[in-house]
């Protein structure tokens, strides 16, 4: 069973950086295209940063060169190092993979709900004044 579990979130003042962590169990993550996705209040959840299974990258407009998706140097990890957070960032971040083979970054930033088979459950990010 595949199983993907967030940590790092938290409070952080606006323009402060935050590091999120997804630790992957039931497979060999690394050939799986992952994702972050953010779900701000009230809003719906859409792809913040991805990897493909080629291991290309690809990020929303809105958080490029801001954040930068990567292996955790752990086994089995998916980081999302964040600087120059904005208050539009508040978010619930969710840690999401797909074992379709192929599945580039872009097609990974652009899935929705039923585009990802494997879903954590989230960890706020939110912005202290």
């Amino acid at each position: 069973q595949v199983d993907l579990v967030e940590s790092g979130g938290g409070s952080v003042q606006s323009g402060g950086s935050l590091k999120l962590s997804c630790a992957a169990s039931g497979y060999t993550y690394s050939r799986f295209a992952m994702g972050w996705f953010l779900q701000p209040p009230w809003k719906e959840r859409a792809g913040g940063a991805a990897i493909g299974s080629d291991g290309s990258t690809a990020y929303a407009d809105s958080v490029k060169g801001r954040f930068t998706i990567s292996s955790g140097n752990a086994k089995n990890t998916l980081d999302l190092q964040m600087i120059g957070l904005k208050p539009e960032d508040t978010a619930m971040y969710y840690c999401a993979s797909d074992p379709a083979l192929g599945m580039t970054a872009i097609q990974a930033l652009g899935a929705d709900y039923y585009g990802m088979d494997y879903w954590g459950k989230g960890t706020m990010v939110y912005m202290s004044s």
